[in-house]
């Protein structure tokens, strides 16, 4: 996920990025903390899903994605142990802009880019959890509220206010190979 704006650049996530990743989800995600345990366990095991986004050498906002079971999101804060060997969705983890990086196209940019990556995985669709207020961005890229009865405990544990959301993808890009 490289992708070049005016205003600095998405380039995949690495380990020497751990640190820079955790101090944003630090101040982004207050009410929503995961130890670097789980943060390093998502860019060890699925980095082509996992990216950084800078202006001027300081990193700004991240993005961690990986497949996973369809209606079945990890809980807050837990490891995966694996990846599943047949996922059932392409599951976005956390994106996190700083206020400096919001507004400048990077979180339009790296979403485009992850649904694009989801469809050469032959991914059938995108799922996340909706947080901090975030279900009507996620709207405007296509995802829905979806209420899977088996999730309310679930996203109880994140609060009241958390919302499983899904986007389909074209029937015609599932067919590539993975």
């Amino acid at each position: 996920m490289r992708i070049e704006l005016d205003c600095g650049r998405w380039r995949p996530a690495t380990d020497a990025d751990l640190v820079a990743i955790v101090a944003i989800a630090g101040k982004i995600h207050l009410a929503y903390p995961e130890n670097t345990a789980t943060i390093a366990e998502r860019l060890r095991l699925y980095p082509a899903g996992c990216a950084l986004f800078e202006r001027e050498g300081t990193p700004l906002a991240y993005t961690l994605t990986h497949p996973w079971h369809y209606a079945d999101p990890p809980a807050l804060n837990a490891t995966l142990g694996a990846l599943p060997d047949s996922p059932t969705t392409y599951y976005i983890h956390d994106v996190a802009l700083l206020p400096e990086a919001r507004g400048t196209g990077a979180a339009a940019a790296i979403v485009q880019a992850i649904v694009d990556h989801a469809e050469t995985t032959g991914s059938r669709n995108l799922s996340l959890v909706a947080v901090n207020n975030s279900v009507p961005f996620w709207t405007r890229f296509g995802f829905k509220v979806t209420d899977e009865p088996g999730l309310r405990a679930k996203l109880l544990t994140y609060d009241a206010d958390a919302r499983f959301m899904v986007r389909s993808l074209p029937a015609e890009r599932q067919d590539r190979p993975r």
